[in-house]
């Protein structure tokens, strides 16, 4: 990790940290040292202590007693149940959109389905899952409901590394695309009922493709 030349405010050391764990920069069960951590984000260690424990609030780092802290591991296990969570919230999300999108909302929705497409078709199947991410984050917005929000955002960090091999599961992605579609259509077309349906079904779908996916995890 290279040392900033400048020290970060809390908000910003915790953003960094954060990502870090997120995107795997800090692996699962990594120790995160304080002098170290301090050393990198220009921080004290006081406010490292700060952003570790907003962290641990969030279910992405652990802390032993006389050990220390650690990037927090998500069992396969659990990550199956953080799905069946997230299913609820995305259900209720979906509704929300379908009453709530303006014509731009559409719009956009149209833009990343389009650019999910051209992964699909292109077998990138990495960049079509960071577009999935992105389809499913924008209809969380689109449906203007602050609770559900912050919830699938806490859920969605703590079991970001299966999001990709989901995907790479035999015959995912073609699924994936018609299920990303009929969610789309349903929000386009202003049903509430049809947009849970369809979040239902695609994240069902997942959820039974990682139940399968459990050896090797």
């Amino acid at each position: 990790m290279e040392v900033p030349s400048q020290g970060y405010t809390e908000e910003e050391c915790y953003r960094r940290l954060r990502d870090a764990i997120i995107d795997g920069t800090l692996m699962p069960s990594q120790r995160l040292v304080e002098m170290d951590l301090a050393r990198w984000l220009g921080a004290s260690r006081a406010t490292v202590r700060t952003v570790l424990a907003r962290l641990e609030q969030e279910g992405l780092v652990e802390r032993e007693r006389y050990r220390g802290a650690r990037v927090r591991h998500v069992s396969h296990e659990e990550a199956v149940e953080i799905l069946e969570v997230r299913m609820a919230l995305e259900c209720l999300i979906a509704r929300h959109a379908a009453v709530r999108a303006t014509d731009e909302d559409l719009r956009r929705l149209d833009d990343i389905l389009a650019w999910m497409r051209r992964q699909y078709e292109g077998n990138d199947l990495l960049s079509y899952s960071d577009g999935n991410a992105r389809l499913h984050r924008t209809i969380a917005e689109i449906s203007r409901h602050h609770t559900a929000r912050r919830l699938l955002e806490t859920l969605n960090s703590q079991s970001v590394r299966y999001q990709y091999r989901t995907i790479m599961a035999p015959n995912r992605s073609v699924a994936s695309m018609e299920e990303h579609e009929r969610i789309v259509d349903a929000i386009r077309r202003r049903d509430p009922d049809s947009a849970e349906q369809a979040m239902r079904v695609h994240l069902n779908h997942v959820c039974d493709t990682l139940r399968s996916m459990r050896q090797g995890f």
